[in-house]
């Protein structure tokens, strides 16, 4: 019998094509479908699932983390630029390590990411 084999990542939001339009022109995420309460979305092999959050069933900002996602990208400050002008916070400041920069975002509907640029 074979394995089971990863599908996608599943995240709720209140506002779906909002959602995909912070992944898709904040970290270059390919839109495959998005309607008012259903997206997929894609990069390279991670598939990213958005749903419609029944009532508030999403997080709300300072209470708390939902999953993390984390991201390897080649700059830091323009990704960060280009997420906060699509509503993202910077939690905490962008960390300088031997190994790279890091930072925590707090994205719409109170998702967090992690952002990684090697040095």
């Amino acid at each position: 019998m074979a394995a089971a084999s990863f599908r996608w990542i599943l995240q709720m939001h209140k506002d779906v094509p909002k959602a995909a339009r912070f992944y898709s022109e904040g970290l270059d995420f390919t839109v495959d479908v998005c309607t008012l309460r259903w997206a997929e979305l894609q990069s390279g092999p991670l598939k990213l699932a958005l749903m419609q959050s029944p009532n508030d069933h999403v997080l709300q900002k300072g209470m708390g983390y939902s999953s993390l996602l984390s991201f390897t990208v080649k700059d830091i400050n323009q990704t960060m630029t280009k997420l906060m002008a699509l509503g993202a916070e910077l939690d905490g400041p962008i960390k300088y390590e031997i190994h790279g920069k890091v930072a925590s975002v707090r994205c719409i509907d109170g998702h967090m990411l992690g952002l990684y640029e090697p040095a």
